[in-house]
């Protein structure tokens, strides 16, 4: 009897926490629609959006024992038909071919491909030969042209002559999905140009945030010379345009790349600092300070300022994050409820994941919810074992918050950074102790500072006071990352051990009774799993013009240039710290042993003409059509075409096991072009 009394005990805990559980119960289903193979009817929306609102009724009047299955069966409705919901509303047009011809269209972003070029994002586009009903609503083009640097106004008609094509499939089967990503950004075409771009029309006279964004960037700049001021304007604009590829490295292997991301660190300075500040001007005045009302003007007015920083840095996912957490915070403040908790933490989830369902699978979403969980679950229970006592020092609580959140928040978000880009940095908890107080002791009120007296002209006083702290942070990050041993390579899981990991690390986290132990089991079995992972022996790009063969020294690339992005995902994913150049030394004479056989990588046409036949054990992999016959196993540009990258295991009978992105991926609205003209009609 004791034991089924302590069950019902544990039971009626953990539903005591249902609020916790409901972001975990709306995200895996919002995973699962984005898993399923097959592009969901709208009968079957209806009929999940209907078993919800009965599972909610049932709920109220049904039994009390069915109550648990009730609430989960309520729950999964929403999660699925927000995301089902999503990717039709946002649907747009996808280019369906090459296209090389004229491009015009307004200026609404900017910012750097992983080669250092600079890319401008249009929309309002207008492409030759093409109807409006099938032009995308936006495309992203790479500046290669000797005047790249020069930005272009926010806001203008630009055009130029410019190579578009599709967005491109996974760099390997499982790998991140490109497709999906530009899906949700309504990104229908992606390319580069050679020609200068040409001013069509100036910008219209109406404010935007993007217009204010550049141009605060451009008065920071003005002021603070070299990297040193588009730092400055990646944090207070979130305008990363100007970093150079050495600045992002630094920061990355030195773990500060977060300094960048407008998230909860940069929010939570900020309206800390506008809240102190308007609760003590405002107490100086008597008719207030006897109100009671000073806490609450405070908190409107930091409220508003979160707000006009959520609009002009971009609006990003851990921005919105960011905003959602301090304007529930907030709002408890002026009701005078608990202003940081798990369950503010769980509305904030709720609400992003309701408006942007898509946001769950980047690691924005993942490891900004992942460390604010983490620090709310370790530093509430030490703010109630601290109350009562009497307060220590300032500087003791500064450097003693620093070091336990820096730590709490690194260990939080180490797997899932370790998992999106198979990078450790092993000495990022130094960097940060050394970093983040000067962050926000320093750097952000003078940011304040600088932009409370912009309209006085005054800004360069705070702005030249800032940059010290801004020189001293890439400092920092220069030298942490040139230490021995700064960064630790790791392949990349399997996706359902990344799910796997997190869900474990949530129970654990907010289960209230010793049930949180289940936590454990897909914990162990992620991590080993991660940890005995097997990478394909061979990977095909979607292409055909890049090839790659796991040996004994890691993967050998059949070219060493070209195909950079692939290539370096595939070293990336494998834990390879190799460049491309010195991974494709070992591959001679198109061809490479593997098994019992070849593989032949035949790139463009010379390759196709080159090509005198195979034995039934190869493989041969063309850029081309290839319409000749063969005994072995071929894949040409046709049949890429329909299967995207593959990967191939080496079985040890001695058998394939083959998958392509296809299969991985299924048949979705933003990966297939039918799928598209039977449903939108585009």
């Amino acid at each position: 009897m004791s034991l089924i009394r302590d069950m019902q005990s544990a039971l009626k805990a953990e539903l005591g926490q249902g609020f916790l559980l409901a972001p975990i119960v709306l995200g895996i289903r919002i995973l699962l629609f984005f898993q399923m193979g097959v592009e969901p009817s709208t009968a079957v929306v209806l009929w999940i959006v209907a078993s919800g609102f009965v599972s909610a009724a049932l709920l109220v009047r049904g039994p009390e024992a069915m109550r648990p299955i009730f609430w989960l069966l309520a729950l999964l409705a929403p999660g699925f038909s927000a995301a089902a919901w999503r990717s039709a509303q946002i649907a747009a047009p996808v280019l369906n071919w090459r296209y090389y011809g004229p491009v015009e269209g307004r200026v609404i972003g900017l910012d750097r491909s992983a080669s250092g070029a600079l890319r401008v994002t249009f929309d309002q586009v207008t492409l030759a030969r093409m109807a409006p009903y099938e032009t995308p609503a936006k495309v992203r083009i790479s500046l290669y042209v000797s005047d790249a640097e020069r930005r272009p106004l926010a806001g203008a008609r630009m055009m130029t002559t410019a190579h578009l094509s599709p967005p491109s499939g996974p760099a390997e089967p499982g790998g991140f999905d490109f497709q999906r990503h530009a899906w949700f950004t309504q990104m229908g075409g992606v390319g580069y140009t050679r020609v200068p771009l040409l001013m069509a029309s100036y910008p219209a006279d109406r404010v935007s945030f993007f217009k204010l964004r550049l141009a605060l960037s451009e008065k920071i700049t003005q002021h603070l010379d070299g990297q040193t001021g588009t730092f400055a304007s990646a944090l207070m604009t979130g305008d990363r345009s100007g970093l150079s590829q050495k600045t992002l490295r630094d920061l990355r292997h030195s773990n500060l790349a977060h300094l960048l991301a407008i998230s909860g660190l940069h929010m939570g300075l900020l309206v800390a600092f506008v809240f102190a500040a308007l609760r003590f001007g405002l107490s100086l005045v008597p008719v207030l300070a006897a109100g009671g009302v000073v806490k609450k003007l405070a908190s409107i007015g930091g409220l508003i300022a979160a707000a006009g920083y959520l609009g002009l840095s971009g609006s990003s996912i851990a921005t919105e994050r960011a905003f959602v957490m301090v304007a529930v915070a907030l709002c408890a403040v002026l009701l005078e409820r608990r202003a940081i908790s798990l369950r503010a933490v769980a509305m904030a989830a709720i609400i992003i994941l309701l408006r942007r369902p898509e946001a769950i699978t980047g690691p924005g979403f993942q490891m900004s919810f992942a460390a604010i969980t983490a620090l709310v679950v370790v530093f509430n229970p030490l703010s109630q074992r601290n109350a009562g006592r009497a307060p220590k020092s300032f500087v003791w609580n500064l450097v003693t918050g620093t070091v336990i959140s820096s730590a709490v928040a690194g260990l939080a978000t180490l797997p899932i950074a370790a998992a999106h880009f198979n990078n450790i940095a092993q000495f990022g908890l130094i960097a940060n102790l050394l970093s983040v107080p000067l962050m926000g002791g320093w750097v952000i009120p003078l940011a304040v500072f600088a932009i409370c007296l912009l309209p006085f002209g005054l800004e360069w006083l705070p702005l030249r006071a800032m940059g010290w702290g801004l020189d001293w942070i890439l400092g920092l990050a220069d030298e942490v990352s040139n230490w021995k041993g700064a960064i630790h390579k790791v392949p990349a899981p399997p996706s359902w051990a990344l799910f796997a990991l997190c869900l474990g690390l949530l129970v654990m986290a907010l289960m209230a009774s010793r049930a949180r132990l289940v936590g454990m089991a897909p914990l162990c079995a992620a991590l080993f799993t991660w940890a005995t992972v097997q990478r394909p022996d061979v990977l095909i790009s979607d292409t055909g013009s890049l090839v790659g063969v796991l040996s004994e020294n890691g993967r050998v690339l059949s070219k060493a240039k070209g195909s950079g992005f692939v290539a370096s995902v595939w070293l990336e994913n494998d834990g390879d710290p190799r460049f491309q150049d010195t991974a494709a030394i070992e591959w001679s004479h198109n061809k490479m042993r593997f098994g019992g056989g070849q593989i032949y990588a035949a790139a463009g046409k010379r390759g196709l003409r080159a090509f005198e036949g195979c034995e039934a054990s190869d493989i041969v992999v063309f850029s081309e059509k290839f319409m000749g016959n063969a005994v072995c196993n071929v894949f040409d540009q046709t049949r890429l075409r329909e299967t995207g990258s593959v990967a191939i295991w080496l079985l040890s009978d001695g058998q394939l096991d083959m998958k392509t992105a296809r299969q991985m991926a299924g048949r979705r609205l933003w990966n297939d072009k039918t799928l598209r003209k039977q449903r939108l009609g585009y």
